[in-house]
């Protein structure tokens, strides 16, 4: 019996990195899961491997920037489940450039998916987990919510999804409902892959010269944020609930 057994989660952005991984660990610990992505193939790539491991998972179409897909997402949860008790604010996006050369539709597109997004779907989500007093609520931030040169509304974002996830503790609490966030540093991701190439850099190369500035001297892996995205989940974390914690391979901010 895993920490999780009798559990469903909602993951959004499931399709890879991070919200792949958090699913995959979601499941080991017994959880049946809902996978949201716009990448509905990677989806169901992340669900058939689920399934063949022998826990359940159902992959759906999600753009979390609007709230009727986040709504469905939710609403797919509690029909085919019964319920919902993890929601993994997971879903994002990088539209990365400096202040003088970002667009308004740069701006706007990074704060709807991530900000905007974890507010539909919280919203949604809480009317299942109010109703049995129960929920688990894991935002992602991230490091460059201490501020990162070239991503001013990737670093509003993930500041102003700390500022959420504190008011969900507050709001939620006297219902059962736990609301926490955890800001990765440096992962190896396709999202840090792209920000290399933006920089005219290999992944290699980004990686190697970010390193030393790492206390752990490594980039972290996805599956470390799942683990402590997995911690978050179950009631070994009954009790804790309003914080951010950084999963950096350091002190938060000694690399941005």
């Amino acid at each position: 019996m895993g920490r999780l057994s009798g559990r469903v989660a909602l993951v959004t952005g499931a399709g890879r990195g991070i919200g792949a991984a958090t699913a995959r660990r979601l499941a080991e610990e017994g959880a049946r899961l809902i996978l949201a992505d716009l990448d509905v193939e990677g989806c169901e790539r992340v669900a058939a491997e689920i399934k063949a491991a022998g826990s359940e998972a159902v992959a759906v179409r999600c753009d979390v920037s609007s709230e009727a897909d986040a709504q469905q997402a939710v609403t797919t949860a509690v029909e085919t489940f019964g319920q919902l008790d993890i929601l993994v604010n997971n879903a994002g996006i990088l539209r990365d450039n400096l202040l003088f050369k970002m667009s308004e539709n740069d701006w706007d597109g990074v704060l709807n998916v991530h900000l905007k997004g974890a507010f539909h779907c919280a919203r949604a989500a809480q009317k299942p987990m109010v109703e049995r007093k129960y929920g688990r609520i894991i935002n992602l931030s991230s490091t460059s919510a201490l501020g990162n040169r070239g991503q001013a509304n990737y670093s509003a974002a993930k500041a102003g999804m700390q500022g959420l996830t504190r008011t969900l503790a507050v709001e939620l609490g006297p219902f059962g409902i736990t609301a926490n966030a955890v800001a990765p540093g440096f992962i190896d991701t396709d999202m840090t892959r792209a920000t290399a190439q933006r920089l005219g850099l290999t992944p290699e190369q980004f990686q190697q010269s970010m390193t030393p500035h790492i206390p752990l001297r490594r980039v972290g892996q996805p599956s470390e944020v799942a683990s402590v995205i997995a911690f978050l989940a179950s009631d070994d974390a009954s009790y804790v609930s309003g914080q951010v914690i950084y999963i950096a391979g350091g002190p938060a901010g000694i690399i941005m």
